[in-house]
Protein backbone atom coordinates (compact mmCIF):
# COMPACT_ATOMS: atom_id res chain seq x y z
CA UNK A 1 0.00 0.00 0.00
CA UNK A 2 0.85 3.31 0.14
CA UNK A 3 2.43 4.68 3.21
CA UNK A 4 3.56 8.07 2.67
CA UNK A 5 3.66 10.68 0.35
CA UNK A 6 6.24 14.14 0.62
CA UNK A 7 5.79 16.71 -1.98
CA UNK A 8 8.23 19.81 -1.57
CA UNK A 9 8.08 23.47 -3.91
CA UNK A 10 5.58 21.92 -6.20
CA UNK A 11 2.76 24.24 -7.62
CA UNK A 12 1.45 25.55 -4.30
CA UNK A 13 2.50 23.42 -2.00
CA UNK A 14 6.06 24.48 -0.16
CA UNK A 15 6.44 21.16 1.78
CA UNK A 16 3.98 18.90 3.50
CA UNK A 17 3.67 15.16 4.30
CA UNK A 18 1.02 12.86 4.55
CA UNK A 19 0.84 9.14 6.18
CA UNK A 20 -1.86 6.97 4.61
CA UNK A 21 -3.27 4.41 6.15
CA UNK A 22 -5.13 1.08 5.00
CA UNK A 23 -9.01 0.77 4.19
CA UNK A 24 -10.21 3.87 3.07
CA UNK A 25 -8.58 7.37 2.86
CA UNK A 26 -10.74 10.46 2.39
CA UNK A 27 -9.71 13.57 1.43
CA UNK A 28 -11.46 16.55 1.78
CA UNK A 29 -11.26 20.58 1.37
CA UNK A 30 -12.68 23.61 -0.03
CA UNK A 31 -13.11 24.40 -3.69
CA UNK A 32 -9.49 25.56 -4.98
CA UNK A 33 -7.76 24.18 -1.69
CA UNK A 34 -5.57 22.32 -4.11
CA UNK A 35 -6.98 19.00 -3.50
CA UNK A 36 -5.89 17.75 -7.16
CA UNK A 37 -2.43 19.05 -6.62
CA UNK A 38 -1.95 16.61 -3.90
CA UNK A 39 -3.69 13.63 -6.01
CA UNK A 40 -1.61 14.89 -9.44
CA UNK A 41 1.67 14.77 -7.26
CA UNK A 42 0.97 11.08 -7.17
CA UNK A 43 0.69 11.12 -10.75
CA UNK A 44 3.98 13.16 -11.43
CA UNK A 45 5.70 10.35 -8.90
CA UNK A 46 4.58 7.36 -11.00
CA UNK A 47 5.95 9.32 -14.37
CA UNK A 48 3.50 12.06 -15.53
CA UNK A 49 4.23 14.70 -17.45
CA UNK A 50 5.39 17.40 -15.53
CA UNK A 51 7.10 20.66 -16.48
CA UNK A 52 9.40 23.95 -14.92
CA UNK A 53 5.90 25.40 -14.54
CA UNK A 54 5.20 23.38 -11.67
CA UNK A 55 8.10 24.49 -9.71
CA UNK A 56 7.04 26.58 -6.80
CA UNK A 57 7.81 30.46 -7.33
CA UNK A 58 11.08 30.97 -6.17
CA UNK A 59 12.41 27.70 -5.76
CA UNK A 60 15.03 25.82 -8.38
CA UNK A 61 13.42 22.44 -8.41
CA UNK A 62 10.79 20.41 -6.94
CA UNK A 63 10.17 16.89 -5.44
CA UNK A 64 7.52 13.97 -4.66
CA UNK A 65 8.42 10.66 -2.68
CA UNK A 66 6.37 8.02 -2.46
CA UNK A 67 7.06 5.23 -0.30
CA UNK A 68 5.07 2.04 -1.12
CA UNK A 69 5.15 -1.42 1.46
CA UNK A 70 4.70 -4.21 -0.72
CA UNK A 71 3.30 -7.43 1.07
CA UNK A 72 1.56 -9.86 -1.74
CA UNK A 73 4.00 -12.07 -3.17
CA UNK A 74 2.58 -11.94 -6.48
CA UNK A 75 3.25 -8.02 -6.57
CA UNK A 76 6.71 -8.55 -4.85
CA UNK A 77 7.68 -11.06 -7.91
CA UNK A 78 6.38 -8.29 -10.50
CA UNK A 79 8.52 -5.35 -9.12
CA UNK A 80 11.52 -7.85 -9.25
CA UNK A 81 11.34 -8.92 -12.92
CA UNK A 82 11.29 -5.37 -13.53
CA UNK A 83 14.73 -5.85 -12.06
CA UNK A 84 14.00 -3.07 -9.61
CA UNK A 85 15.44 -3.79 -5.82
CA UNK A 86 12.89 -4.21 -2.83
CA UNK A 87 14.42 -2.81 0.51
CA UNK A 88 14.44 -5.54 3.07
CA UNK A 89 10.90 -4.49 4.66
CA UNK A 90 9.35 -4.78 1.77
CA UNK A 91 9.45 -0.94 0.73
CA UNK A 92 9.45 0.60 -2.73
CA UNK A 93 10.48 4.53 -2.59
CA UNK A 94 10.13 6.47 -5.68
CA UNK A 95 11.59 9.78 -5.56
CA UNK A 96 11.53 12.44 -8.56
CA UNK A 97 12.71 15.76 -9.09
CA UNK A 98 11.96 17.92 -11.19
CA UNK A 99 14.12 20.64 -12.38
CA UNK A 100 13.79 23.71 -14.94
CA UNK A 101 15.75 22.00 -17.67
CA UNK A 102 15.04 18.10 -16.92
CA UNK A 103 13.65 15.57 -14.49
CA UNK A 104 14.91 12.61 -12.62
CA UNK A 105 13.10 9.61 -11.36
CA UNK A 106 14.54 7.08 -8.93
CA UNK A 107 13.56 3.63 -7.19
CA UNK A 108 15.24 2.92 -4.02
CA UNK A 109 18.19 5.59 -5.21
CA UNK A 110 18.48 3.64 -8.59
CA UNK A 111 17.58 6.29 -11.66
CA UNK A 112 14.90 4.32 -13.86
CA UNK A 113 13.75 5.77 -17.10
CA UNK A 114 9.98 6.86 -18.15
CA UNK A 115 9.32 3.50 -19.47
CA UNK A 116 10.22 1.46 -16.71
CA UNK A 117 8.32 3.90 -14.30
CA UNK A 118 5.39 3.48 -15.92
CA UNK A 119 5.54 -0.14 -15.73
CA UNK A 120 6.32 -0.03 -12.09
CA UNK A 121 3.43 2.34 -11.51
CA UNK A 122 0.90 -0.05 -13.33
CA UNK A 123 2.03 -2.65 -10.53
CA UNK A 124 1.76 -0.76 -7.59
CA UNK A 125 -1.60 1.31 -8.23
CA UNK A 126 -4.98 2.29 -9.98
CA UNK A 127 -5.35 5.87 -10.28
CA UNK A 128 -9.00 6.80 -11.55
CA UNK A 129 -9.92 10.27 -12.72
CA UNK A 130 -13.03 11.67 -15.02
CA UNK A 131 -10.81 10.85 -18.03
CA UNK A 132 -10.56 7.01 -16.97
CA UNK A 133 -14.31 6.98 -16.40
CA UNK A 134 -14.33 8.64 -20.29
CA UNK A 135 -12.96 5.37 -21.28
CA UNK A 136 -15.67 3.05 -20.61
CA UNK A 137 -17.27 4.67 -23.49
CA UNK A 138 -14.98 2.85 -25.71
CA UNK A 139 -15.98 -0.15 -27.32
CA UNK A 140 -12.03 -1.20 -27.45
CA UNK A 141 -11.79 -0.92 -23.54
CA UNK A 142 -14.65 -3.07 -23.45
CA UNK A 143 -13.10 -5.77 -25.21
CA UNK A 144 -10.07 -4.87 -22.54
CA UNK A 145 -12.13 -5.34 -19.70
CA UNK A 146 -13.71 -8.74 -20.60
CA UNK A 147 -10.30 -10.24 -21.00
CA UNK A 148 -8.87 -9.27 -17.99
CA UNK A 149 -12.15 -10.41 -16.03
CA UNK A 150 -11.96 -13.88 -17.85
CA UNK A 151 -8.45 -14.56 -16.07
CA UNK A 152 -5.57 -16.27 -16.78
CA UNK A 153 -6.21 -18.98 -18.94
CA UNK A 154 -7.11 -16.39 -21.00
CA UNK A 155 -4.54 -14.43 -21.72
CA UNK A 156 -2.94 -17.75 -23.06
CA UNK A 157 -5.27 -18.38 -25.60
CA UNK A 158 -5.04 -14.15 -26.72
CA UNK A 159 -1.43 -14.73 -26.87
CA UNK A 160 -1.92 -18.13 -28.75
CA UNK A 161 -4.82 -15.83 -31.26
CA UNK A 162 -1.88 -13.33 -31.72
CA UNK A 163 1.12 -15.61 -32.15
CA UNK A 164 -1.33 -17.09 -35.27
CA UNK A 165 -2.22 -14.13 -36.41
CA UNK A 166 1.30 -13.18 -37.28
CA UNK A 167 2.20 -15.98 -39.01
CA UNK A 168 -0.76 -15.70 -41.27
CA UNK A 169 -0.10 -12.08 -41.64
CA UNK A 170 3.34 -13.27 -42.71
CA UNK A 171 2.12 -15.73 -45.08
CA UNK A 172 -0.27 -13.17 -46.72
CA UNK A 173 2.65 -11.01 -47.49
CA UNK A 174 4.61 -13.44 -49.00
CA UNK A 175 1.43 -14.09 -50.94
CA UNK A 176 1.26 -10.36 -51.57
CA UNK A 177 4.76 -10.56 -53.22
CA UNK A 178 4.15 -13.15 -55.51
CA UNK A 179 1.16 -10.97 -57.39
CA UNK A 180 3.31 -9.86 -60.14
CA UNK A 181 2.87 -8.77 -63.94
CA UNK A 182 4.04 -10.74 -66.70
CA UNK A 183 6.27 -7.68 -67.27
CA UNK A 184 7.58 -7.07 -63.81
CA UNK A 185 8.21 -11.05 -63.67
CA UNK A 186 10.13 -11.28 -66.68
CA UNK A 187 12.44 -8.12 -65.69
CA UNK A 188 13.44 -10.07 -62.00
CA UNK A 189 13.77 -13.03 -64.13
CA UNK A 190 16.40 -11.65 -66.53
CA UNK A 191 18.05 -9.69 -63.58
CA UNK A 192 18.20 -12.70 -61.32
CA UNK A 193 19.38 -15.18 -63.88
CA UNK A 194 22.49 -11.99 -65.23
CA UNK A 195 23.20 -12.05 -61.54
CA UNK A 196 23.61 -15.41 -60.93
CA UNK A 197 25.25 -15.74 -64.00
CA UNK A 198 27.76 -13.14 -63.44
CA UNK A 199 29.02 -14.27 -59.82
CA UNK A 200 29.09 -18.36 -61.70
CA UNK A 201 31.05 -17.26 -64.43
CA UNK A 202 34.20 -15.36 -61.54
CA UNK A 203 34.04 -18.56 -60.24
CA UNK A 204 35.12 -17.17 -57.01
CA UNK A 205 37.29 -18.87 -54.01
CA UNK A 206 37.02 -18.22 -50.11
CA UNK A 207 39.89 -16.73 -49.44
CA UNK A 208 41.23 -15.94 -52.99
CA UNK A 209 41.11 -12.34 -52.52
CA UNK A 210 43.32 -12.11 -50.06
CA UNK A 211 46.41 -14.22 -51.81
CA UNK A 212 45.88 -12.25 -54.92
CA UNK A 213 46.06 -9.06 -52.39
CA UNK A 214 49.55 -10.42 -51.23
CA UNK A 215 50.72 -11.18 -55.02
CA UNK A 216 49.95 -8.14 -56.59
CA UNK A 217 51.57 -6.09 -53.69
CA UNK A 218 54.73 -8.29 -54.29
CA UNK A 219 54.56 -7.83 -58.00
CA UNK A 220 53.64 -4.04 -58.18
CA UNK A 221 56.67 -3.37 -55.93
CA UNK A 222 59.18 -6.26 -57.25
CA UNK A 223 61.64 -3.47 -58.47
CA UNK A 224 62.31 -1.80 -55.30
CA UNK A 225 62.34 -5.10 -53.63
CA UNK A 226 65.20 -6.11 -56.27
CA UNK A 227 66.75 -3.26 -55.74
CA UNK A 228 67.11 -3.50 -52.06
CA UNK A 229 67.42 -6.74 -51.99
CA UNK A 230 70.62 -6.07 -54.14
CA UNK A 231 72.39 -4.37 -51.55
CA UNK A 232 71.79 -6.43 -48.96
CA UNK A 233 72.72 -9.52 -51.07
CA UNK A 234 76.42 -7.65 -51.44
CA UNK A 235 76.48 -6.81 -48.09
CA UNK A 236 76.51 -9.62 -46.14
CA UNK A 237 78.09 -11.48 -49.29
CA UNK A 238 81.51 -12.74 -49.14
CA UNK A 239 82.71 -11.29 -52.64
CA UNK A 240 83.38 -7.72 -52.16
CA UNK A 241 85.73 -6.52 -50.02
CA UNK A 242 83.91 -4.82 -46.93
CA UNK A 243 80.75 -6.70 -46.82
CA UNK A 244 79.57 -8.57 -43.68
CA UNK A 245 80.72 -12.13 -44.96
CA UNK A 246 84.10 -11.35 -46.61
CA UNK A 247 85.12 -9.79 -42.84
CA UNK A 248 83.44 -12.57 -40.80
CA UNK A 249 85.51 -15.27 -42.93
CA UNK A 250 88.70 -12.98 -42.57
CA UNK A 251 88.04 -12.67 -38.46
CA UNK A 252 87.33 -16.46 -38.47
CA UNK A 253 90.89 -17.30 -40.14
CA UNK A 254 92.62 -15.26 -37.52
CA UNK A 255 90.87 -16.35 -34.52
CA UNK A 256 91.62 -20.08 -36.16
CA UNK A 257 95.26 -19.40 -35.93
CA UNK A 258 95.90 -18.36 -32.25
CA UNK A 259 92.27 -20.48 -30.90
CA UNK A 260 95.19 -23.27 -29.83
CA UNK A 261 96.83 -21.38 -27.42
CA UNK A 262 93.67 -21.19 -25.06
CA UNK A 263 90.39 -22.79 -25.04
CA UNK A 264 88.55 -19.61 -24.57
CA UNK A 265 89.63 -18.46 -27.86
CA UNK A 266 88.48 -22.19 -29.21
CA UNK A 267 85.21 -21.37 -27.94
CA UNK A 268 84.74 -17.75 -29.43
CA UNK A 269 85.94 -19.53 -32.59
CA UNK A 270 82.85 -21.55 -32.34
CA UNK A 271 80.41 -19.13 -31.96
CA UNK A 272 82.50 -16.77 -35.31
CA UNK A 273 81.65 -20.09 -37.01
CA UNK A 274 78.06 -20.62 -36.09
CA UNK A 275 77.77 -16.85 -36.84
CA UNK A 276 79.15 -17.56 -40.94
CA UNK A 277 76.90 -20.42 -41.04
CA UNK A 278 73.96 -18.32 -40.33
CA UNK A 279 75.32 -15.51 -42.55
CA UNK A 280 76.03 -17.64 -45.41
CA UNK A 281 72.51 -19.12 -44.91
CA UNK A 282 70.44 -15.60 -44.88
CA UNK A 283 72.78 -14.99 -47.81
CA UNK A 284 72.07 -17.47 -50.02
CA UNK A 285 68.27 -17.39 -49.20
CA UNK A 286 68.41 -13.83 -50.15
CA UNK A 287 70.21 -15.14 -53.37
CA UNK A 288 66.89 -17.28 -54.09
CA UNK A 289 64.75 -15.20 -53.74
CA UNK A 290 65.73 -12.59 -55.90
CA UNK A 291 65.67 -15.25 -58.64
CA UNK A 292 61.98 -15.42 -57.79
CA UNK A 293 61.41 -12.64 -57.82
CA UNK A 294 61.17 -11.97 -61.42
CA UNK A 295 58.07 -12.86 -62.77
CA UNK A 296 56.39 -12.10 -66.43
CA UNK A 297 54.25 -8.96 -67.19
CA UNK A 298 51.20 -11.37 -68.08
CA UNK A 299 51.14 -12.28 -64.92
CA UNK A 300 50.86 -9.70 -63.31
CA UNK A 301 48.55 -8.49 -65.87
CA UNK A 302 46.03 -11.51 -65.12
CA UNK A 303 46.74 -10.77 -61.02
CA UNK A 304 45.51 -7.51 -61.31
CA UNK A 305 42.76 -8.55 -64.01
CA UNK A 306 41.38 -10.64 -61.59
CA UNK A 307 41.45 -8.17 -58.85
CA UNK A 308 39.14 -6.14 -60.36
CA UNK A 309 36.21 -8.20 -60.94
CA UNK A 310 36.21 -9.40 -57.73
CA UNK A 311 36.18 -6.11 -56.45
CA UNK A 312 33.44 -4.79 -58.69
CA UNK A 313 31.42 -8.45 -57.58
CA UNK A 314 31.94 -6.94 -54.01
CA UNK A 315 31.01 -2.91 -54.92
CA UNK A 316 27.61 -4.71 -56.51
CA UNK A 317 26.89 -7.83 -53.91
CA UNK A 318 29.05 -8.12 -50.89
CA UNK A 319 32.02 -6.82 -48.87
CA UNK A 320 33.49 -10.54 -49.29
CA UNK A 321 33.73 -13.24 -50.97
CA UNK A 322 31.34 -15.52 -49.13
CA UNK A 323 28.97 -12.48 -48.76
CA UNK A 324 28.68 -12.51 -52.34
CA UNK A 325 28.72 -16.46 -52.88
CA UNK A 326 25.37 -16.19 -50.15
CA UNK A 327 24.03 -13.01 -52.33
CA UNK A 328 24.49 -15.76 -55.32
CA UNK A 329 22.39 -18.16 -52.98
CA UNK A 330 19.64 -16.04 -52.23
CA UNK A 331 19.29 -15.42 -56.02
CA UNK A 332 19.41 -18.79 -56.94
CA UNK A 333 16.40 -19.46 -54.19
CA UNK A 334 14.43 -16.34 -55.94
CA UNK A 335 14.79 -16.99 -59.39
CA UNK A 336 13.73 -20.59 -58.69
CA UNK A 337 10.69 -19.22 -56.96
CA UNK A 338 9.86 -16.81 -60.36
CA UNK A 339 10.67 -19.62 -62.56
CA UNK A 340 8.03 -21.96 -60.36
CA UNK A 341 5.87 -18.90 -59.39
CA UNK A 342 2.49 -20.66 -60.25
CA UNK A 343 3.58 -23.70 -57.96
CA UNK A 344 5.25 -21.37 -55.34
CA UNK A 345 2.20 -19.57 -55.26
CA UNK A 346 -0.01 -22.73 -54.84
CA UNK A 347 2.13 -23.61 -51.73
CA UNK A 348 2.01 -19.98 -49.99
CA UNK A 349 -2.07 -20.68 -50.72
CA UNK A 350 -2.52 -23.69 -49.04
CA UNK A 351 -0.30 -22.72 -46.23
CA UNK A 352 -2.05 -19.75 -45.55
CA UNK A 353 -5.75 -21.92 -45.90
CA UNK A 354 -4.14 -24.02 -43.04
CA UNK A 355 -3.01 -20.96 -41.11
CA UNK A 356 -6.72 -19.28 -41.25
CA UNK A 357 -8.29 -22.45 -40.70
CA UNK A 358 -5.94 -22.48 -37.26
CA UNK A 359 -6.54 -18.95 -36.70
CA UNK A 360 -9.98 -19.46 -36.77
CA UNK A 361 -10.11 -22.55 -34.72
CA UNK A 362 -8.64 -20.37 -31.47
CA UNK A 363 -10.48 -17.10 -32.14
CA UNK A 364 -14.08 -19.92 -31.97
CA UNK A 365 -12.73 -20.98 -28.70
CA UNK A 366 -11.91 -17.05 -27.37
CA UNK A 367 -15.64 -16.10 -28.63
CA UNK A 368 -17.47 -19.07 -26.22
CA UNK A 369 -14.68 -17.70 -23.41
CA UNK A 370 -15.67 -14.51 -23.89
CA UNK A 371 -19.31 -15.55 -23.86
CA UNK A 372 -19.35 -17.22 -21.03
CA UNK A 373 -17.33 -14.62 -19.08
CA UNK A 374 -19.54 -11.50 -20.36
CA UNK A 375 -22.96 -13.39 -18.99
CA UNK A 376 -20.54 -13.75 -15.29
CA UNK A 377 -19.73 -10.25 -15.22
CA UNK A 378 -23.15 -9.04 -16.55
CA UNK A 379 -24.48 -10.56 -13.77
CA UNK A 380 -21.83 -9.17 -10.95
CA UNK A 381 -22.50 -5.87 -12.80
CA UNK A 382 -25.94 -5.94 -12.08
CA UNK A 383 -25.05 -6.82 -8.52
CA UNK A 384 -22.75 -4.27 -8.01
CA UNK A 385 -25.18 -0.92 -10.05
CA UNK A 386 -27.93 -2.10 -8.23
CA UNK A 387 -25.97 -1.51 -4.46
CA UNK A 388 -24.86 1.96 -6.59
CA UNK A 389 -28.77 2.71 -6.86
CA UNK A 390 -28.98 1.63 -10.15
CA UNK A 391 -32.54 -0.51 -8.84
CA UNK A 392 -33.68 -1.46 -12.10
CA UNK A 393 -30.86 -1.44 -14.34
CA UNK A 394 -30.65 -4.03 -16.75
CA UNK A 395 -27.16 -4.80 -18.32
CA UNK A 396 -25.30 -7.21 -20.39
CA UNK A 397 -22.23 -7.36 -22.29
CA UNK A 398 -22.70 -8.36 -26.00
CA UNK A 399 -20.04 -10.19 -27.86
CA UNK A 400 -20.34 -10.18 -31.72
CA UNK A 401 -17.93 -11.51 -34.50
CA UNK A 402 -16.19 -8.84 -36.88
CA UNK A 403 -15.72 -9.15 -40.50
CA UNK A 404 -12.27 -9.35 -40.33
CA UNK A 405 -9.76 -10.62 -38.02
CA UNK A 406 -6.94 -8.75 -35.87
CA UNK A 407 -4.16 -10.24 -33.08
CA UNK A 408 -7.24 -9.80 -30.70
CA UNK A 409 -9.16 -12.08 -32.34
CA UNK A 410 -12.26 -11.25 -34.37
CA UNK A 411 -14.95 -10.48 -31.66
CA UNK A 412 -16.17 -6.87 -30.41
CA UNK A 413 -17.21 -6.03 -27.24
CA UNK A 414 -19.74 -3.85 -26.51
CA UNK A 415 -21.61 -2.80 -22.61
CA UNK A 416 -25.08 -2.25 -23.62
CA UNK A 417 -27.36 -1.07 -20.42
CA UNK A 418 -30.49 0.19 -19.38
CA UNK A 419 -31.52 2.16 -16.64
CA UNK A 420 -34.95 2.76 -16.62
CA UNK A 421 -37.49 -0.08 -16.63
CA UNK A 422 -38.86 -0.69 -20.03
CA UNK A 423 -36.93 1.01 -22.15
CA UNK A 424 -34.14 -1.35 -24.32
CA UNK A 425 -30.48 -1.82 -23.30
CA UNK A 426 -28.86 0.45 -25.60
CA UNK A 427 -24.69 1.36 -25.56
CA UNK A 428 -23.15 2.34 -22.80
CA UNK A 429 -22.21 5.80 -24.54
CA UNK A 430 -25.61 6.61 -25.46
CA UNK A 431 -26.94 6.26 -22.02
CA UNK A 432 -24.60 6.87 -19.09
CA UNK A 433 -24.25 9.97 -17.75
CA UNK A 434 -21.07 11.77 -16.40
CA UNK A 435 -22.44 10.91 -12.79
CA UNK A 436 -23.32 7.28 -13.49
CA UNK A 437 -19.65 6.60 -15.59
CA UNK A 438 -18.15 7.68 -12.22
CA UNK A 439 -20.85 4.68 -10.37
CA UNK A 440 -20.20 2.29 -12.70
CA UNK A 441 -16.19 2.13 -12.73
CA UNK A 442 -16.42 1.80 -9.15
CA UNK A 443 -18.75 -0.93 -9.45
CA UNK A 444 -16.22 -2.37 -12.25
CA UNK A 445 -13.36 -1.69 -9.51
CA UNK A 446 -15.11 -3.71 -6.81
CA UNK A 447 -15.57 -6.22 -8.94
CA UNK A 448 -12.12 -6.81 -10.26
CA UNK A 449 -10.04 -5.53 -7.38
CA UNK A 450 -9.43 -9.23 -5.99
CA UNK A 451 -7.95 -10.16 -9.38
CA UNK A 452 -5.20 -7.67 -9.25
CA UNK A 453 -2.46 -7.55 -7.19
CA UNK A 454 -2.31 -4.03 -6.48
CA UNK A 455 -3.12 -3.14 -3.00
CA UNK A 456 -3.88 0.77 -3.19
CA UNK A 457 -6.65 2.35 -5.53
CA UNK A 458 -7.24 6.04 -6.05
CA UNK A 459 -10.42 8.07 -6.90
CA UNK A 460 -10.39 11.64 -8.02
CA UNK A 461 -14.36 12.84 -8.60
CA UNK A 462 -15.87 9.63 -8.07
CA UNK A 463 -19.03 11.49 -6.51
CA UNK A 464 -19.33 13.84 -9.75
CA UNK A 465 -23.43 14.21 -10.21
CA UNK A 466 -24.50 12.02 -7.22
CA UNK A 467 -25.93 13.71 -4.44
CA UNK A 468 -28.47 11.96 -1.32
CA UNK A 469 -29.12 7.65 -1.35
CA UNK A 470 -26.68 7.72 -4.41
CA UNK A 471 -24.16 9.18 -2.34
CA UNK A 472 -24.95 7.03 0.46
CA UNK A 473 -24.74 3.88 -2.03
CA UNK A 474 -21.53 5.51 -3.27
CA UNK A 475 -19.64 5.77 0.01
CA UNK A 476 -20.67 2.03 1.14
CA UNK A 477 -19.06 0.79 -2.07
CA UNK A 478 -16.14 2.48 -1.44
CA UNK A 479 -15.95 0.68 2.21
CA UNK A 480 -16.65 -2.25 0.63
CA UNK A 481 -13.93 -1.69 -1.64
CA UNK A 482 -11.60 -0.64 1.43
CA UNK A 483 -12.33 -3.84 3.02
CA UNK A 484 -9.62 -6.04 0.75
CA UNK A 485 -7.43 -2.68 -0.59
CA UNK A 486 -6.07 0.77 0.59
CA UNK A 487 -9.00 3.00 -0.98
CA UNK A 488 -7.62 6.78 -1.43
CA UNK A 489 -10.51 8.60 -2.27
CA UNK A 490 -11.30 13.03 -2.86
CA UNK A 491 -14.75 14.10 -2.41
CA UNK A 492 -16.45 17.06 -2.01
CA UNK A 493 -19.47 14.62 -0.47
CA UNK A 494 -20.50 14.33 3.73
CA UNK A 495 -21.75 10.89 3.03
CA UNK A 496 -18.49 9.74 1.58
CA UNK A 497 -16.55 11.85 3.59
CA UNK A 498 -18.15 9.85 6.91
CA UNK A 499 -17.25 6.88 5.72
CA UNK A 500 -13.38 7.53 6.26
CA UNK A 501 -11.26 5.25 8.20
CA UNK A 502 -8.77 7.82 8.07
CA UNK A 503 -9.47 11.65 7.09
CA UNK A 504 -7.53 14.43 5.74
CA UNK A 505 -8.55 17.92 5.17
CA UNK A 506 -6.49 19.77 2.20
CA UNK A 507 -6.08 23.51 3.60
CA UNK A 508 -4.89 26.39 1.43
CA UNK A 509 -3.00 29.26 3.45
CA UNK A 510 -2.54 32.73 2.70
CA UNK A 511 0.55 35.06 4.24
CA UNK A 512 1.72 38.18 2.85
CA UNK A 513 3.44 37.43 0.18
CA UNK A 514 2.35 33.83 -0.67
CA UNK A 515 -0.12 30.71 -0.76
CA UNK A 516 0.67 27.46 0.00
CA UNK A 517 -1.51 24.38 0.37
CA UNK A 518 -0.67 21.53 2.73
CA UNK A 519 -2.32 18.36 4.26
CA UNK A 520 -2.77 16.93 7.44
CA UNK A 521 -4.52 13.85 9.23
CA UNK A 522 -7.82 14.92 11.30
CA UNK A 523 -9.33 13.01 13.53
CA UNK A 524 -12.27 13.43 16.75
CA UNK A 525 -13.69 16.86 16.73
CA UNK A 526 -12.03 17.93 14.01
CA UNK A 527 -13.88 15.23 11.98
CA UNK A 528 -17.17 16.94 12.94
CA UNK A 529 -16.01 20.40 12.03
CA UNK A 530 -15.12 19.27 8.44
CA UNK A 531 -18.60 17.01 8.28
CA UNK A 532 -20.62 20.09 9.08
CA UNK A 533 -18.74 22.47 7.30
CA UNK A 534 -19.60 19.71 4.19
CA UNK A 535 -23.25 19.66 5.12
CA UNK A 536 -23.29 23.39 4.32
CA UNK A 537 -23.27 25.16 7.64
CA UNK A 538 -21.37 28.35 7.16
CA UNK A 539 -21.26 28.39 11.31
CA UNK A 540 -20.68 25.29 13.11
CA UNK A 541 -23.37 25.31 15.29
CA UNK A 542 -24.87 22.57 18.02
CA UNK A 543 -27.01 21.45 15.51
CA UNK A 544 -24.75 20.99 12.55
CA UNK A 545 -22.41 19.51 14.95
CA UNK A 546 -25.25 17.01 15.71
CA UNK A 547 -26.54 16.65 12.04
CA UNK A 548 -22.18 15.63 11.62
CA UNK A 549 -22.05 13.43 14.52
CA UNK A 550 -25.38 11.50 12.95
CA UNK A 551 -23.86 10.96 9.67
CA UNK A 552 -20.93 9.77 11.48
CA UNK A 553 -22.65 6.92 13.40
CA UNK A 554 -24.46 5.98 10.33
CA UNK A 555 -21.62 5.05 8.75
CA UNK A 556 -19.78 3.52 11.31
CA UNK A 557 -23.13 1.19 11.39
CA UNK A 558 -23.12 0.32 7.78
CA UNK A 559 -19.49 -0.25 7.79
CA UNK A 560 -18.12 -4.23 8.92
CA UNK A 561 -14.63 -4.07 9.20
Amino acid sequence: MLVSLHVKNLALIQETEVFFGPHLNILTGETGAGKSIIIGSVGLALGGRGDRDLIRTGADYALIELVFQLEKEGQIEKVKKLDIPIEEDGLVILQRRIMPQRSISKVNGETVNARLLKELSGVLIDIHGQHDSQQLLQTKKHLEILDDFAGEEFSRIKREIKEKYQFYRKIQEKLAETDLDEREKERQLSLARFEVEEIENASLKAGEDEELEKQYQKMSNSRKIAENLGIVHILTGYDQEGSAGEAVGRALRELNSVSAYDSVLDEMAVMLTDIDGLLNDFNRSVSDYLSDLEFDQNDFLQVEERLNTINRLKDKYGSTIEEILLYKENREEELQRLIDADAYRDKLNAQLRDARGALELVCTRATEIRKKAGKKLAKLFIEALQDLNFNQVDFAVEVERKDSIGPDGWDEVSFMISTNPGEPRRPLANVASGGELSRIMLALKTITAGQEDKDTFIFDEIDTGISGKTAWKVSRKLAVLGKSRQVICITHLPQIAAMADNHFIIEKKSMEDSTSTAIMEIGGTDILNELARMLGSDTITENSLANARELKEMAANTKQY
